[in-house]
């Protein structure tokens, strides 16, 4: 006689695939706590191993990337400045306002804890991206425009990171996520003052393969 697959079945087979939108909020650290960050993506992922038995470290390894068509940053509002200037002071007009533009992480390395069948499965993560903005970003002291000087509309992301897959059904999750990030230009403008530091908070729902 054929016996018939249980009910839990399909939970246990591998998932091998992940696909789904997210949005991100952060906020910037230290001297840049008056910078905050809104996003709207999208993300993939796919296992690259099988379970490895590794006691509390057990889990599987995951490459995945993810597109930010809609990248915004929001920063002070154009403003004049004192500056010290080592031989007196002087005022600049410092840039500022709303950043708009988009980014993407081509790399995501993630490390997925547990076993297929737990409800919640938590991960770490490390990625790197680029990012283009419409205005050369972060604000620092404004140029006539066409000349020479201040920022760059290219910059380059990369951080760390931990979250979880809250598992609603066993092909469906929602999933919660902190990281860790810094924005740089490496130079790519005459000035460099970057974000060294901001935490950004995801929320994403995702399909599995």
């Amino acid at each position: 006689m054929m016996m018939m697959a249980g009910p839990n079945a399909h939970a246990q087979a591998p998932r091998k695939w992940e696909f789904g939108p997210f949005v991100n909020y952060g906020n910037g650290l230290s001297d840049r706590t008056d910078f905050h960050f809104f996003a709207v993506g999208f993300q993939a992922g796919r296992m690259m191993t099988p379970m490895i038995h590794a006691g509390p470290l057990s889990g599987r390894f995951e490459l995945g990337a993810n597109v930010m068509p809609l990248f915004q940053a929001y920063t002070p509002a154009a403003h004049d400045e004192t500056v010290d200037t080592g031989d007196g002071t002087t005022t600049e007009r410092i840039g500022g306002g709303t950043f708009t533009g988009a980014s993407v992480t081509p790399v995501v390395f993630r490390w997925n804890f547990g076993q297929e069948h737990k409800r919640i499965l938590p991960w770490f993560q490390a990625q790197a991206g680029v990012l283009y903005t419409s205005h050369k970003f972060p604000p620092t002291v404004e140029v006539p425009e066409g000349t020479p000087g201040g920022t760059s509309v290219w910059n380059f992301r990369s951080g760390a990171g931990v979250g979880l897959h809250y598992f609603t059904r066993p092909r469906r999750s929602i999933d919660f996520a902190l990281n860790a990030e810094h924005i740089s230009s490496a130079s790519l403008g005459d000035k460099n003052p970057g974000v060294n530091a901001s935490l950004q908070f995801q929320l994403g729902y995702t399909w599995w393969k």
